[in-house]
Formats: structure tokens, C-alpha cells, sequence
């Protein structure tokens, strides 16, 4: 192999080349290191930009993973229920205990994957609100029906009684559902056996103006203040509770609580809830102490404002 000496002169295009490709190795080494206090705001900015370029195409990739695992899991939860039936043949106790296992595995592994594809869709945009005028007592007397079951396995009370205040709104059902699918199930991870899980909802005032607002009167405050304009709808149990310190980021991606490290699930389920809570032009919070249970609420204005319409259809 020839050796070019350290003296040769390249063409220029090459040169230019070589510079060029310094220049961006020197500049994707810039993006790639920690921000530090002197950094220009057009390398902060570049620096934003790359990471949520990144994430962008990490999320799209590990949905499109979860995408292509859920054909083939639908067909092995599929045969499992096959065999269970039976119709293939008689089974004996250990092996209905066996495909027992295997359909409560295949079931979580299910709803992991389906948990993934919400919060991709969620966090791409790809997720679109949908209004319709409905009955929330309805809606939410669903939810308890669907949760009936996994609750008495449990040992665990579920309440839920319709409130005759609440008239009918426009509101998006199958989202509401999931937000409040997600709090009940957080709700019943971690309240122990012979605990109790009450599902609440109310009208609510939700004054969404800043204090300082000028130009409006004290009076005519409290007069438009007498109307509800929102539903809070709140779950709480019975269970260990959340540390103050710990309120704000129970709602991240992926977060669990110290304590429940070893506790099955992605840290999925209230980030999804936040996300979609969001969407509805909402809001959500936690309100719990230690050793005094949860109570996870939010809120969901009656008249959603007409200016986000980014993400509705």
C-alpha cells in the first residue's frame, strides 16, 4: 500500500471535502456533548433539535417493533384459548394450569404492546380527539363493569354511583375511558386485598384565567363563577399513597416510584393519561400522603376551547 507523504497537496475538491467533513464531525461532537454554560443559543438550539430528532425516530422505530409483535401474539393467545376450550381434546389439571399461565402472560404482554402504541401515537400526533355528545354516567359505569371482575379476584371494592347533576356533554368516550382504565388499574396494583377503590365524578367550576388578569370586575367574577363549566372525575383508594416529593413525576414516561421498581408494567399508564387529558384540553393531578391512599382527578372542560384544533377531528 502506498503511503502519501505529509507534504502532498491534495485537489482542492478533496481538500474541501476533508474540510467539510471536519467541520460536521466537529459539529455533531458539539450536539453530542452535555450543554455547558457558555454555548451559543444556535448550538442549544441544534442540540434540541438532533435529540428530539432522535427520539422521534426511536419512538417510531420501537412502535413499528410493537406494531409487528402484536399479529403474531393475537395468534398464540389465539390457540391458547383453542386448547382451553377443549375442542382439540380433554386436558388434564396440569396442563389447564399451564395454558392458565400462558393466557395471563400473553394477555399482559398484549396490553404492554397496546400500551406502547397509545403512547406513540400520543407522542407523534398520530392520536385524534373525537367529540360527540354522550352520557359521562354512562361512560364511566362501563369502566366499573369492565373492572368488576379483576377487582373481586383481587379481593378489592370497587364504587361507583351515577351522579343525576351531570347532563350530557360533548366529550370523547373512548378517551375518557382510557384515563379512567389506567387510574383504576393503577388504583388496584397497589392498593393490598380487602382495600377500597371509590370512581367519582362532579361538576366543577374551573376558572382557567390567570390571578392577575386585568379588566375583569370582582363582581362579574363571581357571578360567572356560579355556572360549572367542567366534569372532575377522581379515583381513590385505599393504598399505600405517593410521597409529595414524588406527585409531579408519577405522571412522567416511564417512571415508577422507587418502592415499586420490582412492580410489573412499562410506566406507561399515567403518562398516557396525562397525554390524553391534555389532548381533551384538560388537566390531571395526584393528591396523596403517605400511608393515606391516592386520589388521582381531572378535569374536562364542557365546552372545549375552539382554538387547539391540532389534534382533534
Amino acid at each position: 500500500m502506498a503511503v502519501v507523504p505529509e507534504n502532498t497537496c491534495l485537489p482542492q475538491a478533496t481538500a474541501a471535502g476533508v474540510a467539510d467533513a471536519g467541520v460536521s464531525r466537529r459539529q455533531s461532537e458539539a450536539v453530542e456533548r452535555a450543554p455547558e454554560a457558555g454555548d451559543s443559543p444556535e448550538l442549544l438550539q441544534q442540540q434540541y433539535s438532533q435529540l428530539r430528532e432522535r427520539f422521534s425516530r426511536t419512538t417510531h422505530a420501537l412502535a413499528s417493533a410493537a406494531h409487528d409483535l402484536k399479529t403474531p401474539l393475537a395468534i398464540l393467545n389465539g390457540y391458547v384459548e383453542l386448547l382451553q376450550s377443549e375442542k382439540l381434546g380433554a386436558l388434564n389439571d396440569r396442563q389447564r394450569e399451564v395454558l392458565r399461565d400462558m393466557n395471563s402472560s400473553g394477555q399482559r404482554l398484549q396490553h404492554y404492546i397496546q400500551d406502547f402504541l397509545s403512547y406513540s401515537a400520543l407522542e407523534t400526533g398520530q392520536a385524534k380527539m373525537r367529540f360527540e355528545v354522550g352520557d359521562i354516567n354512562a361512560c364511566l359505569s362501563e369502566v366499573c363493569r369492565l373492572w368488576s371482575h379483576p377487582f373481586q379476584e383481587k379481593g378489592l371494592a370497587l364504587y361507583f354511583l351515577a351522579n343525576d347533576k351531570l347532563s350530557e356533554f360533548a366529550f370523547d368516550s373512548p378517551k375518557v375511558q382510557r384515563v379512567v382504565s389506567n387510574l383504576i388499574e393503577n388504583a388496584s396494583k397497589f392498593t393490598p386485598a380487602g382495600g377500597t377503590v371509590w370512581l367519582h365524578a362532579e361538576p366543577h367550576m374551573w376558572d382557567r384565567r390567570a390571578v392577575d388578569q386585568p379588566g375583569i370586575l370582582t363582581e362579574r367574577r363571581r357571578q360567572m363563577s356560579s355556572q360549572p363549566n367542567s366534569v372532575k372525575v377522581s379515583v381513590a383508594d385505599t393504598g399505600p399513597g405517593i410521597p409529595p416529593e414524588y406527585h409531579m413525576e408519577v405522571f412522567d414516561d416511564f417512571f415508577r416510584l422507587p418502592q415499586n421498581e420490582r412492580q410489573s408494567g412499562m410506566g406507561l399508564g399515567l403518562a398516557i393519561a396525562r397525554r390524553l387529558v391534555t389532548n381533551m384540553d384538560g388537566k390531571i393531578w395526584v393528591e396523596s400522603e403517605p400511608g393515606a391512599g391516592c386520589k388521582f382527578s381531572f378535569i374536562i372542560p364542557l365546552y372545549p376551547p375552539s382554538t387547539n384544533q391540532g389534534n382533534r377531528e
